[in-house]
């Protein structure tokens, strides 16, 4: 069985792919499997770390902005389309899957259009235009959150799946992640990250909490984003007083184990970050992107906040120099009765069979 899978962007679209590939290869060793991303986004190296070969082609987004940098856009399409077709013609796939970024609408498309079997994959409670337009050409259309069907045309091929997730999020043991971090017996330990690529609202939200830690038994692991990472260092180190309880990482590698030892995860609402969180048990404080399509984040932490798994704070709530965030998220804190509430909610809607319903659903 030869398999394409395509994604690119951020590593909302690049994990569920990546986990997709993982249970194809555990149900079918001897699968092979291609992925096709852009040729300079961090699928060229997350996905080769995962032990997937990629193929990069030209594709990039519509700029909303400024419509005459649409013409090389088009141009840009037209151009990755012919990539597309002669990378499927010649890897001859039985199978196409689409888990979103630029390069998708190219690969589900041109599939499509040389009769391979094609799926897609929706993260969000809110389907965005291009997975809406994809969904013509899909065999399968894959939601994560229920009610998300009434989105498509095409009721009878949508499945409500979940995001798919890394395994590592539901295999860790708790205490003994705590234990390789260093983190104390009875030490509560919150998490605070913005998604694969960072946020600066958050940044700057988070800078404000670490003054009320002091005080408090507690650790935080500081996900800055590679970008925001100098910036926020710089910062840090000109603050007075003990940093012994702060981490402040660019990027982590270990999610799942940060993730499996946390207490508490202050984020933003992508659709993959509220599935692990979940999926993992943990009560959260998510604080959407306003700066996304369709404001979809606001919806997928709606989701989770609704369940009571999740305090939802908008970011129009959260004036520059002001403490709002650092507030709520000290008072959940040293507030360990309505965390475990929290997290029992997040243990009932938190899936962690997506890639395995995906699996079912398309035979493999």
């Amino acid at each position: 069985m030869k398999v394409i899978l395509s994604c690119g962007g951020t590593g909302g679209h690049i994990y569920p792919a990546i986990a997709i590939a993982d249970k194809i290869k555990e149900r079918n060793p001897d699968a092979e499997i291609l992925f096709i991303g852009t040729k300079k986004g961090m699928e060229n190296r997350l996905v080769p770390a995962a032990g997937y070969e990629i193929k990069g082609i030209d594709a990039r987004g519509f700029d909303r902005e400024n419509l005459l940098n649409n013409f090389k856009t088009v141009k840009t399409f037209f151009e990755g389309n012919q990539e597309v077709y002669h990378i499927i013609k010649d890897y001859s796939p039985d199978l196409a899957i689409g888990t979103g970024g630029y390069v998708t609408g190219s690969v589900i498309s041109v599939a499509h259009r040389l009769k391979v079997k094609t799926c897609i994959h929706e993260q969000n409670a809110l389907p965005g235009v291009a997975n809406k337009f994809l969904s013509g050409f899909a065999d399968k259309v894959f939601i994560s959150f229920e009610g998300t069907e009434s989105a498509f045309k095409h009721p009878e091929r949508v499945v409500l799946s979940g995001n798919p997730i890394r395994s590592g999020f539901t295999k860790l043991d708790r205490g003994t992640c705590r234990k390789e971090l260093g983190i104390a017996d009875g030490q509560t330990m919150i998490l605070v990250f913005g998604g694969s690529l960072g946020a600066g609202v958050l940044n700057r939200e988070t800078l404000g909490l670490i003054d009320g830690i002091r005080s408090a038994d507690i650790k935080l692991y500081f996900v800055t984003g590679k970008r925001y990472y100098d910036e926020i260092k710089a910062q840090v180190d000109a603050m007075e007083g003990d940093k012994s309880f702060l981490e402040l990482i660019p990027y982590a590698d270990n999610m799942p184990q940060l993730m499996s030892a946390s207490d508490l995860v202050v984020s933003r609402a992508g659709a993959i970050a509220v599935s692990e969180i979940a999926a993992c048990g943990k009560p959260s404080v998510l604080v959407p992107s306003p700066n996304v399509t369709n404001n979809h984040q606001y919806y997928n932490a709606k989701a989770i906040a609704d369940a009571g798994a999740a305090l939802l704070v908008e970011e129009k709530d959260l004036p520059e120099g002001g403490s709002v965030l650092a507030r709520e998220v000290l008072a959940l804190a040293e507030d360990p009765r309505r965390l475990t509430a929290m997290a029992e909610c997040a243990k009932r809607i938190g899936r962690t069979n997506a890639a395995d319903i995906i699996c079912d659903s398309i035979g493999i």
